[in-house]
């Protein structure tokens, strides 16, 4: 484990150790809902597992390492941030496929591209964007948001 893993759990076992001194009652109801809420998530963490296996089966990682690792760099971001932005899959499940994209040779910017569009743009919800806020809105925020995502990824490409 990394140093960062570690605080982590320091810093929850002491907020768990002030919070069961603090309402003992509370926290254990607490404790209770989220193993509810984490029994209800059970079957979307499988799913999430079978697609990361699944997009790791069909493309070879071979070829994640030569379209989205050594190709043109900017290219294969544009093509990730359009693929992210028509895609509609929940963020919790596209942060641990994009995560097993990298571990594969996949460069950091266009996976990073494709997860700020995927989670910023909204291509297969833009009807219903419009019919709420109108063409015009939904039209600057999409494309503000395309190029912002792009910016993003650019610039996390120069940090890490």
């Amino acid at each position: 484990m990394d140093i960062f893993t570690i605080s982590l759990w320091i810093i929850t076992g002491i907020a768990f150790i002030v919070s069961m001194k603090k309402d003992k009652k509370k926290t254990l109801n607490s404790m209770k809902m989220a193993r509810g809420m984490m029994g209800n998530m059970i079957g979307e963490i499988i799913g999430i597992l079978f697609l990361i296996g699944l997009v790791l089966t069909f493309i070879p990682p071979e070829t994640i390492k030569t379209v989205l690792g050594q190709s043109n760099v900017f290219i294969s971001t544009i093509v990730s941030a359009l693929v992210g932005s028509v895609t509609l899959i929940p963020a919790f499940v596209a942060f641990p496929l994009v995560g097993s994209l990298v571990n594969v040779g996949a460069s950091v910017v266009p996976a990073v591209a494709f997860l700020t569009t995927l989670t910023m743009v909204g291509v297969v919800t833009f009807p219903l964007e419009k019919r709420e806020f109108g063409l015009k809105f939904t039209l600057v925020r999409n494309g503000l948001s395309f190029v912002f995502a792009v910016i993003i990824a650019l610039v996390m490409g120069v940090l890490i």
